[in-house]
């Protein structure tokens, strides 16, 4: 649904399955905001941002975490890791594509 989403709006979509094969990605392509879950195997969001404000071609990208956790702690945890915003599935798609407007401007 995500990448449907995204699609129809107009954006070109690179996925994914982890946060290792996200940072493989990002070693060859520069998309515009990355969308990220916390919960992946091998490295979950947290190290998967954290590992990308590490780079300092990425430094300044937005980072939208889009998640089931609705946690304040986890919340936070990635805010100090450099997220630029969250957002708790189901998610609404317009207003998904209203925040990756904001934030990629």
């Amino acid at each position: 649904m995500l990448k449907h989403s995204l699609v129809h709006a107009g954006f070109k979509v690179l996925q994914a399955e982890d946060g290792v094969q996200g940072l493989e990605v990002l070693a060859s392509e520069r998309p515009d905001v990355i969308i990220t879950d916390i919960n992946m195997p091998r490295l979950d969001g947290f190290g998967f941002i954290e590992a990308v404000r590490r780079d300092a071609a990425l430094r300044t990208m937005p980072v939208l975490v889009l998640t089931t956790e609705a946690d304040a702690e986890k919340k936070s945890r990635a805010k100090s890791a450099g997220a630029t915003g969250w957002i708790v599935k189901p998610f609404d798609p317009v207003k998904l594509i209203d925040a990756i407007r904001r934030v990629a401007t």
